[in-house]
């Protein structure tokens, strides 16, 4: 009898060895060509994006130049100077860069004003922050339903645009726009409103201030009744510094519990409405650069942060909010504004009164010179 072939290779063992070869070869040619595609995508994008960022960082710098050398609030010469390119916007390789300038690096901004406050800065306010706070965005959300109602509007339109007013103005819109039954116009209401809001906490940004000084509030009564009132979180920050860097720090405090409020009330307005689901996809409840400024404030308060690190997150904060005020005015249409009906545009004028007058009636009552 023929003797067993020692070490015999079972059948198809060559093969299956070549096979696991050439899929390791293969693995090893995607990975390249995946971390290639990444890449490209990244230049692209960035490609994209640089024109309108780098305009809207081109007119800060101007307006930091302004300030500095004429005196005046650096924000405010950013907005201005900012709406004096409105064009830039409306077309053209800018415009996406502007979106991001005013989107992103705003967030960035914000999110880094964290570094600026601490838990003991906070406490010290008292409970009369958060609860201005609190209360106005739900009596003005209650407002805006009933003053609709009253002007022959649909009511969620109210509830929209009171919630828009009353927590974060654009992002609120759009995060309650979501949750809100849909129906013909439904599109319309919201692109109406993200403008209105806008352009409300654009001329709110210029105006409160005025109001402040003629009140003679101190730094936190300024900086409860900016936070507490202004829709959107750039025009917040803009009026605030442009006053003082305690009134800012303060108005920023403030306004970010009102955006913490975006959450809540949304679930809020989606179980009144729930008989329809929304289309597509939901914003995020709870922003990001809302999570990362708590961090920071709890990062500062532990006294840890070497002060050549904390002044340089403060200074590169500053330059990201400069830049997306830029861009803000940039985006920011006074015609569009204009084309607008005028019922709706009342609806808005009366939740923004309505809570600037109750937030500086809380503020004036518990004596506003602090």
């Amino acid at each position: 009898m023929p003797e067993p072939v020692a070490n015999a290779q079972p059948a198809g063992g060559s093969s299956t060895k070549e096979t696991r070869s050439d899929m390791a070869s293969t693995d090893s040619e995607i990975r390249p060509a995946g971390r290639h595609h990444l890449l490209q995508r990244t230049a692209n994008r960035l490609k994209a994006e640089f024109p309108g960022v780098l305009a809207a960082a081109t007119v800060g710098i101007a307006a930091t130049f302004l300030s500095d050398h004429y005196g005046g609030p650096v924000m405010l010469y950013a907005l201005l100077l900012g709406m004096a390119f409105n064009f830039l916007s409306e077309g053209g390789s800018c415009v996406t860069g502007i979106g991001t300038a005013s989107r992103t690096v705003l967030r960035i901004g914000v999110a880094l004003l964290g570094m600026r406050i601490t838990i003991g800065q906070i406490l010290g306010l008292g409970p009369l922050a958060p609860a201005v706070a609190c209360s106005a965005v739900i009596l003005t959300i209650l407002v805006g339903w009933a003053a609709s109602r009253l002007m022959g509007l649909r009511k969620d339109f109210g509830v929209l645009t009171g919630g828009a007013v009353a927590i974060c103005g654009a992002s609120a819109a759009l995060a309650i726009a979501a949750v809100l039954p849909k129906h013909q116009t439904s599109e319309r209401d919201t692109i109406f409103t993200v403008i209105g809001v806008t352009t409300l906490s654009t001329v709110a940004m210029i105006v409160y201030p005025m109001i402040v000084s003629l009140f003679g509030l101190g730094p936190a009564s300024a900086g409860i009744f900016l936070g507490g009132t202004i829709h959107d979180v750039a025009q917040v920050v803009g009026a605030g510094y442009s006053i003082s860097v305690p009134t800012g720090d303060t108005a920023t405090f403030v306004k970010l519990m009102r955006v913490a409020m975006l959450l809540p009330a949304v679930m809020a307005i989606s179980l009144q409405f729930r008989s329809q689901q929304p289309a597509g996809k939901r914003p995020p409840l709870l922003p990001l650069f809302l999570v990362m400024f708590a961090v920071l404030v709890v990062v500062n308060s532990t006294g840890v942060v070497p002060k050549l690190l904390h002044d340089g997150v403060n200074d590169f904060s500053r330059w990201c909010l400069v830049t997306a005020i830029s861009a803000l005015g940039m985006k920011t249409s006074l015609k569009a504004m204009l084309q607008l009906g005028p019922r709706p545009v009342m609806l808005l004028l009366v939740e923004t009164v309505f809570m600037a007058a109750l937030v500086m009636g809380v503020i004036l009552l518990h004596g506003g010179a602090g």
